[in-house]
């Protein structure tokens, strides 16, 4: 912290918690209030870069809306603030009953919020345990699992991702990001709009494939508008031709890679112009991808959001796999690339037995889908709670979470959440969600945790170390949310007698015997040398020091500690990312099967897709810039009040008799939305899109100003049944057919101007 001019002023460095980009921040704060926020152009990472979310944050942390005492439910469906004593009080008697009494029937819901701080990424597991449920969910199986998937069964892990060499590829091919919006995601990329700019300086090619002309297509070399949930057929075209003209680098694929010809043969079957018929484009655009992909000096495909939320997720993230290893570009610079996270991480501590997979070792109770990283998903909440029988869940406990608005089928799920017969809320919103709960529990300001991306450093496309202390003590009515979950772990096992301090240092003895053994030292020095310090940065020095760039407890003067990053605010770069073949395989046999079965099983129903008409309209949902699924709705109201309108192709609208700012029914096999049109030749034909997490709608909301412009719910749309990802059970929330239709009581008294009318505009 630095003492401004004004003696009540203050500022210190933090790292943006709210997206993967983790842009470097500089905090003004006046008193426990923050009075600005701005760029940290000395961070090593981000350089003077951050997003209109992180510049907002002190809306956010100020947000008049925002709870800041426990509450707890009444007998009349209100609530009322309580004392901590008192909201532990409610969860000491009701609580224990669905772990020791009735055990496994108490859910676990946790949010994208939790997964960017140290809290929930070092305690969630001891709250998990207590609880003993197998019932844990949270959106990474809606948005994340078919690409966890997929590099769980290539490399052996689903954190350890391969990442884009942004900053030195030749070719880079983006299938369903919109970073320039979204600033990246399973990317580690602050500023990637300069990162962007800087690869086509160089003489570098950007391919973007996406349903719409999103910001990044606007920058792209070039625009490949396929549509909705064809990128796997898109990717076979082209491996077909990598194929059929020997564009293959063998000379340049990692000898522990196996079935390299056998991809290749399989891809011969998707010929190109089958799969740009089926993608409803021009089969040149395949051509030349191919073609440039293959023989750049060096390339690299990354996929996201549009390629994991559709009907072939997981065989659309793994061709990208195998579109970039064929062609001799998987761990190479400027190709896709490991980081080394100063942490450390599955792929990086040693091997001491067989690796196993995380995925599908149990199954949910009513439909038997499996699980993923210890996950159940969240395709089946819902019917977990409202399907009777033995393990049903009867309680739950939410962690920065809205499944109301993040989960598929909107309607299900509000009708578990009233089911629920016990229901507590770590949150700083009364929201869709919480409403429902029966004890609220606040987290405390931001500006009182110490920061550490310990996950998302996994994503880094260069490997830094960096740290944000606290910028304030907890305040004598605030509890840390590792307190929370360790407080919530002792009424749910009925140890309410144990201290937090004792169970925090029970937690530390575990980790601590497990960083001694990783630095190959005593238990007692690893303790010893991170005395002083508790809660979560006691176990990130003890990670810190342990990890890759270390100090082994003192055996390595010069190496990392949680010190060192605390004496470096700015952060440590130690440099591009390197080649770490083989030792990241954490794969049953340490080698690369790249034809796994389970995936090349599921190519009979991807071929069964080149002759499926694409009629009618498929809807896909869209990133924007100050929006975070629905949680900074109310801090950060969109700027455009048609934020959730339907987006429509002129020739769509005009076959309809449809004219901007026509009001519509959106009408899908789950559920029928209300929605204003907005006529915009940015999506193809045959598409429209909309915006997921809004509908900020319904009794007891204490937001505001995302209740005053509620917007739309996509998610009422998804079906969370009949519709999934069938390797993974994820649901399909892009390529999903609706119809529209004009409301015809719809007469608004404004100029319309129609489709027609709207193309020419747009010319």
């Amino acid at each position: 912290m630095t003492a401004a001019a004004d003696s009540n002023t203050t500022t210190g460095h933090r790292i943006c918690p709210l997206c993967e980009a983790t842009c470097g921040l500089i905090f003004e704060l006046r008193d426990r209030s923050v009075t600005g926020v701005w760029a940290n152009d000395d961070d090593v990472f981000s350089r003077g870069h951050s997003c209109a979310k992180g510049l907002g944050l002190a809306r956010v942390e100020n947000d008049p809306d925002r709870i800041r005492t426990p509450l707890v439910k009444t007998p009349t469906g209100e609530f009322r603030p309580v004392s901590w004593d008192e909201a532990f009080a409610e969860i000491d008697r009701r609580l224990p009953r669905y772990v020791v009494d009735q055990p496994g029937t108490c859910a676990v819901y946790h949010g994208n919020p939790a997964a960017h701080h140290l809290d929930a990424t070092f305690y969630l597991g001891e709250l998990v345990s207590a609880l003993g449920t197998r019932a844990v969910f949270s959106p990474a199986s809606i948005d994340t699992w078919p690409k966890n998937l997929a590099q769980m069964l290539l490399y052996g892990t689903g954190l350890g991702l391969t990442l884009p060499d942004i900053d030195r590829t030749d070719y880079l091919l983006i299938l369903g990001s919109n970073p320039l919006v979204s600033n990246g995601s399973t990317v580690t990329a602050p500023g990637i709009a300069d990162r962007l700019q800087a690869l086509r300086d160089r003489g570098g090619t950007l391919v973007v494939v996406d349903p719409a002309r999103t910001r990044t297509a606007e920058v792209a070399d070039l625009h490949v508008p396929i549509l909705p949930g064809t990128d796997a057929l898109f990717l076979l075209g082209v491996l077909s031709v990598v194929a059929a003209e020997g564009l293959s680098r063998p000379d340049r694929i990692p000898d522990v890679v196996d079935g390299v010809d056998t991809a290749l043969a399989l891809a011969r079957d998707f010929s190109p112009q089958a799969a740009a018929d089926a993608c409803g484009i021009d089969v040149e655009l395949i051509h030349r991808v191919a073609r440039g992909f293959a023989t750049a000096p060096s390339a690299v495909a990354h996929s996201r959001i549009g390629t994991c939320m559709q009907e072939f997720g997981t065989l659309a993230n793994w061709l990208v796999e195998v579109l970039t290893t064929v062609t001799g570009n998987l761990d190479r610079p400027g190709g896709a690339m490991f980081a080394l996270p100063p942490c450390g991480g599955q792929n990086t501590w040693p091997v001491t037995k067989t690796p196993r997979l995380t995925f599908d070792r149990w199954r949910s109770r009513v439909r038997g889908l499996p699980e993923s990283m210890g996950e159940l998903p969240a395709s089946v909440f819902a019917e977990e709670i409202l399907t009777p029988g033995d393990g049903q869940i009867r309680a739950l406990i939410t962690i920065a979470g809205n499944p109301a608005r993040s989960v598929p089928n909107s309607a299900a799920v509000e009708r578990a959440l009233a089911d629920v017969e016990f229901m507590v809320s770590i949150d700083c919103y009364l929201n869709e969600t919480t409403r429902h709960a029966d004890v609220i529990l606040p987290p405390p300001p931001l500006t009182t945790k110490g920061h550490h991306d310990v996950t998302l450093a996994h994503f880094q496309i260069r490997n830094v170390a960096r740290y944000s202390p606290p910028l304030l003590d907890l305040a004598d009515d605030e509890m840390a949310e590792w307190q929370i979950m360790l407080r919530l772990a002792a009424a749910a096992t009925r140890t309410t007698d144990m201290t937090i301090s004792d169970m925090d240092d029970r937690v530390a003895a575990v980790a601590a015997r497990r960083a001694a053994k990783l630095a190959g030292c005593d238990t007692e020095q690893a303790l010893a040398a991170t005395a002083g310090r508790t809660g979560p940065l006691r176990l990130l020095d003890l990670r810190l020091r342990s990890g890759p760039y270390g100090d082994r407890f003192g055996a390595d003067p010069d190496g990392l500690t949680l010190a060192l990053l605390e004496a470096n605010p700015n952060g440590i770069d130690y440099g591009p990312l390197q080649p770490r073949l083989p030792e990241v395989l954490r794969t049953p046999t340490g080698r690369i099967d790249l034809t796994p079965t389970l995936i090349t099983d599921d190519l009979p129903r991807l071929r069964e897709r080149l002759t499926r008409p694409a009629d009618g309209l498929l809807l896909i949902n869209r990133r924007q810039t100050r929006g975070m699924n629905s949680w900074l709705h109310n801090a950060l109201p969109q700027p455009d009040s048609g934020q959730c309108a339907l987006l429509m192709h002129p020739a769509d609208a005009q076959e309809r008799t449809l004219v901007d700012g026509d009001l519509v029914d959106v009408r899908s096999a789950t559920a029928t939305v209300r929605a204003e049109v907005r006529i915009d030749p940015v999506v193809r034909p045959g598409v429209v899109s909309m915006p997921h997490g809004w509908g900020h709608t319904g009794a007891g909301l204490g937001i505001t100003r995302a209740a005053a412009a509620p917007g739309t719910n996509y998610n009422a749309l998804i079906d969370d049944t009949d519709v999934l990802e069938p390797l993974t059970g994820s649901p399909v929330f892009n390529g999903v057919r609706v119809e529209v239709t004009r409301l015809e009581s719809d007469a608004p008294q404004r100029h319309r101007r129609s489709g027609a009318e709207m193309l020419v505009g747009k010319q």
